[in-house]
């Protein structure tokens, strides 16, 4: 149940606006403790994110980690890096003895007084905080220009943001598709309008049934699901799990989306870090919402 939990906190709020509904997040905030003008290029750094592991890798500067946290799972040679605790809660004395030249932080994920006590230590640190699925790129760039690896940062943003435009050129549409995304069964979680999932789905042509719900991530009633009748179910579960969570909803056969055959599964990582595979989940979405609508409007 401990692992669950931790894995709906990190899934909510990884990709979303933030974790409180009413902050203001900056897609970027530098420590005090490295102004703009004194940036020294980075080559001990530790990411407190599997997201912001990814996007060191991406950004070229996988041989400048030297600690991460758990679930830090891609790529593969992350695995082999010491961890430093989690998302949630980390070793301070073993932080301290590796003696870091860059922190990345996750400005929603990691507590506001995990990050205080960063800060209060005088660690460099870099607060990252996506507030849409083009922020990766953002990020990107500047963790190059942090490790010293802007050209392969840079090439890499570039070719992220044309994937997106290629994407949703192909298959962009009108919201008109009732769709749930599902991020786990009794409980029902699901996420509000302003995720970054959600607003991939509205990209994509979908409508999100619970976009209104205030909390950015939340239980919902399987009477609320029955009664909105989506057309499309979403849910980013592996591959083993995929024919147990579609066969639960077949005797729910009142709802469209069950009725339809339209049970879809994305890849769970990619929907919940904020990294470069987030174009694979958007491509998986959307091109599966264009099939629906085109199947659909065959009869």
């Amino acid at each position: 149940m401990i692992k669950l939990r931790k894995y709906l906190a990190v899934l909510a709020c990884s990709l979303a606006v933030a974790c409180a509904p009413s902050a203001e997040q900056s897609p970027v905030k530098v420590s005090p403790a490295a102004p703009d003008d004194d940036v020294i290029l980075a080559s001990r750094i530790i990411s407190l994110s599997p997201s912001l592991t990814e996007l060191v890798y991406q950004a070229g500067a996988g041989d400048k980690l030297i600690a991460v946290v758990d679930y830090s799972d891609y790529p593969e040679a992350a695995l082999s890096l010491p961890r430093i605790g989690d998302s949630f809660r980390i070793d301070f004395e073993r932080l301290r003895q590796l003696d870091p030249d860059l922190v990345l932080v996750w400005s929603s994920g990691n507590p506001a007084a995990m990050q205080s006590r960063l800060r209060d230590l005088k660690f460099n640190l870099l607060v990252l905080e996506p507030s849409s699925i083009e922020d990766v790129a953002i990020h990107l760039r500047l963790i190059g220009e942090r490790a010293g690896t802007g050209v392969i940062a840079n090439a890499a943003a570039d070719a992220y943001l044309a994937t997106l435009e290629g994407i949703w050129e192909s298959y962009g549409a009108e919201p008109d598709t009732r769709v749930f995304f599902q991020i786990s069964a009794a409980p029902w979680f699901t996420v509000n309008g302003d995720q970054v999932i959600s607003r991939i789905i509205n990209r994509c042509g979908g409508k999100n049934i619970f976009a209104d719900i205030p909390a950015i991530a939340a239980a919902v009633s399987l009477e609320a699901i029955i009664a909105a009748d989506p057309e499309v179910i979403i849910a980013p579960f592996d591959d083993r799990d995929q024919t147990d969570w579609q066969s639960m909803w077949q005797r729910f056969d009142g709802i469209a989306a069950v009725r339809e055959g339209n049970l879809i599964n994305v890849n769970r990582d990619a929907v919940s870090r904020s990294s470069l595979r987030l174009a694979d989940a958007a491509e998986q979405i959307c091109s599966q919402l264009h099939a629906i609508r085109m199947r659909r409007a065959d009869f």
